[in-house]
């Protein structure tokens, strides 16, 4: 990876926007996956099936395409990206939007980016942005504007701790990236949705989740766009993001993914559109280019050489 100091070059910038895309378009189905999942199975049994049949896929691929398993800290790091990413994140989120409005869910999450510069100043991966705090209280403002969270509701303390942790995790996984060695992104999901889907059922146990396999059409559809397009697909497109924009950039697109959802809940779920979708889009889309499109940002610094 060239010096952090250089200009993004143009096909090295369009593959990070194309990859950028994709994992929004991808991402943005999540919510109503999981939402058609929620009605027939148990929240964290159904994010354990996710995971783990992700995982199996992801090494079925890693399989036909001869990628070895990471060793020594390459695979602690891939272990622990994982669990941060995957295990910590989704227990916490799903406990929290058992009791959170979703609006107010998206709302929070569209903070990552926020987190994301804060972790990556405070650990000296990279400058502190003033154009990426504008940036993301700009679309976190249209995120709240586009999904009417209903801030004015009684929120219970822990879930709000818990989507709040859910945001911390996120972040610092996006960041644990660079200072860890590198590893391909088909391995580095593969090995931490395996590490995470062992927490996710060890989670389902203790929280006494009925263990069954999906009856309804609609379940099955769901949990299969989940695993290939939602998990799969999603987070190796948004590790070649991360690897090529860095951390706080490429959290930008927690909040293009509300604006997708929102987008999509209407097309498959009778979800009514409001204005104020209409408000709050040009506003993320703004805090986007912001923080993460404009012309002129640098490269992420250097990521470490594997001695593992």
């Amino acid at each position: 990876m060239e010096s952090s100091s250089a200009s993004i070059g143009p096909g090295r910038g369009r593959a990070g926007l194309t990859a950028f895309v994709s994992c929004s378009l991808l991402g943005g189905g999540n919510a109503v996956g999981v939402r058609f999942s929620n009605r027939e199975l148990d929240p964290l049994w159904g994010a354990a099936l996710r995971f783990g049949a992700a995982a199996a896929v992801l090494l079925a691929v890693m399989a036909v395409m001869r990628l070895a398993l990471p060793r020594g800290r390459a695979l602690a790091g891939a272990v622990l990206y994982g669990v941060l990413n995957f295990g910590v994140t989704f227990a916490l989120a799903y406990y929290a939007l058992v009791r959170i409005h979703a609006g107010l869910g998206q709302t929070l999450l569209a903070l990552v980016p926020l987190v994301a510069l804060l972790l990556v100043v405070a650990q000296r991966q990279e400058p502190f942005r003033k154009s990426a705090l504008a940036g993301t209280l700009l679309a976190a403002a249209g995120v709240a504007l586009a999904s009417r969270a209903p801030l004015q509701d009684d929120v219970p303390l822990l879930s709000l701790l818990a989507v709040l942790g859910a945001v911390l995790s996120f972040a610092e996984a996006t960041v644990l990236v660079h200072r860890l060695p590198p590893v391909h992104p088909v391995t580095m999901n593969a090995v931490g949705m395996t590490a995470a889907s062992v927490l996710l059922f060890a989670g389902s146990f203790a929280a006494g989740d009925t263990w069954r396999m999906p009856e309804r059409a609609a379940t099955w559809w769901a949990l299969a766009y989940l695993v290939v397009a939602g998990s799969v697909l999603t987070f190796v497109l948004y590790l070649m993001v991360v690897r090529r924009w860095g951390g706080s950039r490429a959290a930008y697109v927690f909040v293009v993914i509300p604006v997708i959802t929102i987008v999509f809940s209407a097309w498959l779920d009778e979800e009514e559109l409001t204005a104020g979708l209409l408000l709050g889009a040009p506003l993320v889309l703004l805090g986007v280019y912001l923080g993460a499109l404009r012309p002129g940002l640098e490269r992420p610094p250097k990521a470490p050489a594997d001695r593992g």
